[in-house]
């Protein structure tokens, strides 16, 4: 099944959210197993999945800075809660029989392995997936730019940014009902157009490096199937 794929590694990153109890806080069981769900299912084809989750669900540092924080401690903070999503999710895949590791860039050996780049992508060639948490390990840098950075070291062939809406979209499509999407966009037009795609470092370093972005609704059916077999799904951001 694996030569049928397009892209045969893949790193898919995910919001805190995606994890999240109704409101949008804290983790639900229920929606790690969805998420877990998903992931087996391209796992099932062949596919080396590699994860970097943030952690908006827990954590919003944004908010402890606004109330006066420290903004390399409220980073720090936001670090460790993606380790607990990572953990959550791990539990969640490897009750449905996935072969999972955790790795963290903020080392913490009782609960996950410290990250190094060659054991990662050992991980994923024995078909294990592999959930990045600590973000990149250090402050001023969001969980988009980890997401980029552990893809481009690992040699995902795709950056997937799993997200609620079926693409990217030239305003915000609940808001105004007449917005466009677009099935393919280059990388500096999302940054001139402030299309909020991922930030502009995460943006910048795959541009740098020619790692393609598929942005996609995780949740839409076969979603994530179709992209790996290379099928039009949500948009597409290259050079």
């Amino acid at each position: 099944m694996a030569n049928e794929l397009k892209y045969k590694r893949i790193l898919l990153k995910l919001s805190g959210e995606s994890m999240a109890a109704q409101g949008g806080y804290g983790i639900d069981p229920l929606q790690a197993e969805a998420v877990a769900r998903t992931v087996g299912d391209v796992s099932a084809l062949g596919a080396d999945v590699a994860i970097v989750i943030g952690a908006g669900n827990l954590w919003r540092g944004r908010s402890g800075i606004e109330r006066g924080m420290d903004r390399a401690t409220a980073d720090y903070m936001g670090m460790l809660a993606t380790v607990m999503n990572a953990l959550a999710l791990m539990d969640a895949m490897e009750r449905m029989g996935l072969v999972t590791r955790v790795q963290s860039a903020v080392e913490m050996r009782a609960v996950a392995e410290p990250y190094i780049r060659r054991r990662a992508i050992r991980h994923l060639e024995k078909g294990r997936v592999v959930i990045f948490g600590g973000g990149t390990g250090n402050p001023f840098f969001s969980t988009d730019t980890a997401a980029a950075l552990r893809a481009i070291e690992i040699g995902a062939e795709l950056l997937i940014k799993a997200t609620k809406v079926d693409g990217v979209y030239d305003s915000d499509p609940v808001k105004n009902p007449n917005a466009v999407r677009f099935d393919h966009i280059t990388y500096m037009e999302t940054i001139n157009r402030h299309l909020e795609v991922m930030d502009s470092t995460a943006i910048s370093l795959c541009m740098d490096n020619n790692m393609p972005i598929l942005v996609l609704n995780l949740w839409q059916p076969d979603a994530l199937r179709r992209a790996l077999h290379g099928e039009p799904v949500g948009t597409l951001v290259t050079a």
